[in-house]
């Protein structure tokens, strides 16, 4: 493969070294959110900035750790993903918001998905369709013990990773408007649990590399709640997910160490 940093040593895409990245890396999508992130490890600092990848790393329990912004979509956070891997990270917990689908499923909730329908393009240049993909085991039961230790309200489930974020709140309006109607209402049938747009991408890339992956987001709003006439405030502070995220990697870094 071409060397496109020309022996710098550095990701080309991401921008940081092996020194730069620890072992276990928060995926967040928006740039804003790593130094937010970044507060709850001990000693963090900033290793990285190029384009939408921000980087900061730190140590949680004593352990080398990151965040790692990843933009928005499947194919950025892909990109990260590859490239953090070959900086030696093998655990990954991607943090960010969603919208609620199942009537349940409130504002300032938090989804931790254990798997995610693969309505995006990134997935289907790593592996057929027939293939799914789930979250890693282990890192979805800490995301959910996170959870429970915390008191935070929270539900377990598919999602749905999609690329056109217009295209959920206001498919009427597009030419292929018609499957996306009706594969949403398939979804919901099938108790989906919410709308995000990475974790599909990330789930199966992580299967083809060999790591570890997990996703929780933190509920914006749920459309299907406004539809029915219930109550649906926004919600936009996503420091719940990410508490839950960093106490998830407290655990599996403990149990990794044992």
């Amino acid at each position: 493969m071409i060397d496109y940093s020309e022996g710098s040593g550095k990701q080309y895409h991401i921008g940081v070294g092996k020194e730069d990245i620890g072992e276990y890396v928060i995926l967040p999508g928006d740039p804003g959110r790593c130094e937010k992130i970044a507060m709850y490890f001990d000693n963090p600092v900033k290793t990285g900035q190029n384009r939408e990848f921000t980087t900061y790393t730190g140590y949680l329990n004593g352990t080398k750790v990151s965040v790692c912004s990843t933009g928005i979509g499947g194919a950025s956070a892909a990109i990260a993903m590859e490239e953090l891997v070959a900086c030696g990270a093998h655990t990954f917990i991607r943090v960010g918001t969603c919208g609620g689908m199942q009537l349940d499923v409130k504002s300032g909730d938090i989804v931790v998905a254990n798997a995610s329908i693969r309505m995006e393009g990134t997935s289907k240049e790593y592996a057929p369709i027939e293939f799914p993909a789930v979250a890693s085991f282990d890192v979805t039961n800490a995301l959910v013990s996170a959870c429970r230790k915390l008191g935070f309200p929270y539900h377990v489930g598919v999602c749905q990773s999609k690329d056109a974020f217009y295209g959920q709140h206001r498919p009427e309006t597009l030419p292929n408007g018609d499957e996306l109607i009706r594969k949403w209402k398939a979804w919901l049938a099938l108790d989906c649990k919410a709308s995000e747009m990475e974790s599909a991408a990330l789930f199966i890339v992580a299967q083809y590399l060999h790591v570890r992956v997990g996703s929780c987001f933190l509920v914006v709003a749920n459309q299907e709640r406004a539809a029915a006439g219930l109550d649906n405030p926004q919600v936009h502070d996503t420091d719940k997910a990410i508490h839950a995220a960093v106490e998830a990697f407290k655990t599996l870094i403990d149990e990794d160490k044992r």
